[in-house]
């Protein structure tokens, strides 16, 4: 897997959910699929009058998620800006999305803006594996934030961890290690490690 094959299969999901914040801090989340997707970046139509395009140019956080037959999840955590050469864009994602012509007709489609994400983190999840995958790559710029837990120093190999671990993701060592392209992040060798080795990143 790659970030490029991630949004491969995020342009097949088709409709992807979009979170952002309100001005209350509350979150949103709509689904969009006015989507053209480059191999490096995505760019996304609104208007300029939803909510949604109003809370982005308040924060550019935005954070998406699609969801594969596969039982795949893909999660793009970025910052969103409005493009420049914006008719060109627009042109673009109506070109490629026919029925947004039945939403806007003809010239009312200039009410609309395009944001694109260039930098950003995308996690990439298999449920349909035993163990699980997940993975993370960088889109540009973009940061990868660090998640999980680790066992430290203070682990005696008593083997509870990789005993309790669902997904079987712990092997031994001194310390004991879990492989993170296998957690699930659940937290229940934390739970049971008798001497509290094990903390969350």
């Amino acid at each position: 897997m790659d970030k490029e094959t991630c949004l491969k299969k995020l342009q097949l999901v088709g409709v992807l959910a979009f979170a952002t914040v309100d001005e209350n801090n509350n979150p949103q989340v709509r689904n969009i699929s006015a989507i053209h997707y480059e191999h490096d970046s995505i760019y996304f139509f609104t208007a300029k009058g939803k909510n949604f395009c109003h809370q982005l140019l308040a924060n550019p956080k935005v954070q998406i998620l699609g969801y594969t037959r596969f039982k795949e999840m893909i999660r793009l955590s970025g910052k969103a800006f409005p493009v420049d050469n914006q008719q060109q864009w627009i042109d673009t994602i109506f070109a490629e999305q026919p029925y947004l012509s039945n939403v806007y007709p003809g010239d009312t489609k200039d009410i609309g803006i395009v944001f694109s994400i260039v930098d950003a983190e995308i996690e990439y999840f298999n449920l349909s594996v035993r163990p699980i995958f997940r993975e993370s790559y960088v889109l540009g710029n973009g940061k990868l934030e660090t998640k999980g837990f680790e066992i430290t120093a203070k682990c005696i190999q008593c083997g509870t961890c990789a005993k309790e671990c669902p997904q079987n993701a712990i092997e031994p060592g001194v310390p004991y290690r879990i492989q993170a392209e296998h957690c699930l992040h659940c937290g229940r060798c934390a739970e049971y490690c008798p001497v509290k080795a094990i903390r969350r990143l």
